[in-house]
């Protein structure tokens, strides 16, 4: 075992009970290399264009309409034919 590994470990040896969900957290979020990937993506900051934005407020009203709930997953993958 590498001498950077074997100090990790120690360090976890070490962590207050009370910070270990959150030592664990963080870990596994190095661990998972979308998660990571996710975190460091670059934040989007093009801008919405007139036809995205019609197409918020459409999506918008929509809910309104019904209700302020969406389409159920399954009743989605059945009209898809995917069930």
């Amino acid at each position: 075992m590498s001498d950077t590994r074997q100090h990790a470990h120690e360090l976890i040896d070490h962590i207050p009970e009370s910070q270990l969900s959150t030592a664990v957290g963080l870990l596994e979020k190095i661990v998972d290399p979308i998660t990571l990937a996710l975190l460091n993506a670059p934040i989007d900051d093009e801008p919405e264009t007139e036809e995205e934005k019609a197409e918020v407020a459409e999506a918008h009203e929509w809910l309104k309409r019904n209700g302020g709930k969406g389409i159920p997953h399954d009743e989605v993958k059945r009209s898809l034919g995917l069930d």
